[in-house]
Parts: C-alpha cells; sequence; structure tokens
C-alpha cells in the first residue's frame, strides 16, 4: 500500500500558497504584476522602476533582442536592491563591457526555457516529493523548495532567494520576481 502523505501535504500547501497569495497581490497595485500580456520580458521591463538595474544588465549583456522577440521563457528578475546587495559585495564592476561574458552567464542562471508559472513550479514540487530542479539557459541547475508558504530558489552554491511577486505573463514567458541574486558556479567575478 502507498503512503500519499507527502503529496497531500503538497497539494494542501499548494492550495494554502494560492489562497495567501491571490489575497497579497489583489491588495497591492504592484506594477510588476500589472505588466502588459501583449508585451516582451525586455518592453515590460522598461517599464519598471524596480528593475533598472536589471535592464541595463540585460542591454550590457546583448540579452535584450533575445528577450524580446524568442521564448518562452522564465525569467526570475532580482530587484535593484538584489543587484546592489550583490555589486557592494564586489570590487568588479559587472556591467563593465571587459566582463560581458561574466554578466551574460549570470543573467542566464536567471532564465529557464520554458514557461513555469509558480503552479507549475508547486506542481514540479509534488512531483519532486517537495522539491524541483530546473536546468537555466545558462546549464547549471537551480533547485525549488518550500518555506512556509513562499517558494525559495537555491543555487548551485547554496545561496537563496524568495519569489516575491510571481506570475507577470508577457508574451513571451513569465517572470517572477526574487529578493536577492543568485549565483552560478562558473563565474569568477564574484566573491
Amino acid at each position: 500500500m502507498k503512503c500519499y502523505v507527502p503529496q497531500v501535504a503538497l497539494l494542501a500547501l499548494f492550495l494554502t500558497f494560492f489562497a495567501s497569495a491571490q489575497d497579497q497581490f489583489s491588495s497591492s497595485d504592484s506594477k510588476f504584476l500589472a505588466m502588459d500580456i501583449e508585451k516582451s520580458i525586455i518592453t515590460n521591463t522598461e517599464n519598471l522602476k524596480n528593475h533598472t538595474t536589471l535592464l541595463a544588465a540585460m542591454k550590457a549583456a546583448d540579452m535584450d533582442k533575445i528577450l524580446s522577440y524568442h521564448g518562452p521563457f522564465t525569467v526570475f528578475a532580482p530587484s535593484d536592491m538584489a543587484f546592489n546587495t550583490l555589486f557592494s559585495n564586489t570590487s568588479s564592476d559587472l556591467l563593465d563591457p571587459k566582463n560581458k561574458e561574466e554578466l551574460k552567464a549570470l543573467l542566464r542562471y536567471h532564465i529557464v526555457a520554458g514557461e513555469f508559472t509558480a503552479s507549475k513550479i508547486l506542481k514540479a514540487m509534488c512531483s519532486g516529493k517537495g522539491k524541483a530542479v530546473f536546468t537555466t539557459v545558462q546549464g547549471e541547475k537551480l533547485t525549488a523548495t518550500m518555506k512556509g508558504i513562499d517558494i525559495i530558489l537555491t543555487d548551485t552554491m547554496g545561496n537563496s532567494a524568495k519569489i516575491i511577486a510571481a506570475d507577470a505573463n508577457q508574451c513571451n514567458g513569465v517572470m517572477h520576481e526574487i529578493d536577492s541574486v543568485i549565483l552560478p558556479k562558473r563565474i569568477r567575478l564574484l566573491p
């Protein structure tokens, strides 16, 4: 006889998360969640005041053209505050043209091919007994787990980021705002 307790517990957590998230975001006038579904990831990011560093990084790494037209992609978008924290801990300027390949690797680690809404991430966690592993377009793994009602992303170095705003749909994918920058192994400019 099979035991379905973990799956039932994750399903209950999934339903609680969505009920809580719906209440949290429905009363919010979050510009992040009010993106135009007819526009691309880049076009919508240009209209966000809290993601200017992400936009500058995408342009500096020449990723803006790809994220303007192709897809679908899932982008885990660090806020300006998350990037400021990262940059304050480094001695290098990642936006410097000589660091373009490092910046590209960092940004690609925040992108997964395909459209993974919060519900699809949670469904993958249910299938994975509490965790889901995604391969980023950079080639390294990113693990999603739950902490309370929050989806937590953990990079290969053990750093984590919380999804603070989910499911900003675009014409070429979906974005989730995260509270810190996640780091790939293969980046030499970071501490």
